[in-house]
């Protein structure tokens, strides 16, 4: 299977995680797209969503999925969304789709986080794919310098040559050449970093459960 039938794997699996009457909290990417998708064939079975992205917003209310402000929303029973690595523990690198924030968000407010991913994104430490951080403009070479500190080399991602503004307007810094090794303690300390919304190691917030796409078919890890 390639990797686009796993994604299609993942995201038709996760729809056993959705509690029928519920709303339930979407995240974002190609993965992801794939489980709104398959979410279209039970939207009559849940009251709508809540989005981490306009992309994804947009994606379900052209399914008829009613999208939910995240702040109408007392608690979720479920988040689902993807990951660019996760590891043995459930912590994760999140953020190749730029959306960071607001996935982070989401996930603090739902009881369960599934992470739905293919085979390729499992490994033993996280930090290959170069690390999102979502960080105020103002403060992005210092942050960088602080990466350089650290061993990592951070640059400012673009698009169309220009920086790249998330949905809440802000910057996003790619670091490459990190081990993360102590996902818990790695998160807490840049949180700390003035100028730094958010950043893409989802330790605090890390999955429950994750349904990994194999060329065998679905594998579920419970952390």
């Amino acid at each position: 299977m390639n990797q686009d039938e796993l994604k299609a794997l993942v995201g038709q699996a996760a729809l056993q995680y959705v509690v029928p009457g519920q709303i339930v909290g979407v995240g974002t990417g190609s993965t992801v797209n794939k489980f709104i998708e398959a979410l279209a064939s039970m939207k009559d079975q849940i009251k709508g969503a809540v989005s981490s992205s306009e992309a994804s917003t947009a994606r379900l209310k052209a399914l008829g999925i009613p999208v939910f402000d995240s702040n109408e929303v007392a608690e979720l029973a479920v988040y689902i969304d993807g990951a660019d690595e996760i590891n043995g523990q459930g912590h994760m690198v999140k953020g190749g789709g730029a959306a960071l924030t607001r996935e982070k968000i989401v996930a603090a407010q739902s009881k369960v986080f599934v992470c739905i991913a293919d085979e390729s994104k499992l490994v033993s430490v996280l930090g290959a794919f170069p690390l999102p951080v979502e960080v105020i403009p103002m403060s992005s070479a210092r942050i960088m310098a602080q990466f350089a500190q650290m061993g990592g080399q951070a640059q400012v991602r673009l698009k169309d040559g220009q920086p790249l503004a998330t949905d809440n307007g802000q910057y996003i810094l790619d670091v490459k050449g990190l081990q993360i090794k102590d996902p818990v303690a790695f998160e807490a300390q840049v949180s700390q970093w003035p100028g730094v919304v958010t950043v893409g190691v989802f330790a605090y917030q890390k999955a429950h459960v994750c349904l990994l796409g194999t060329s065998a078919g679905v594998k579920t890890l419970k952390f």
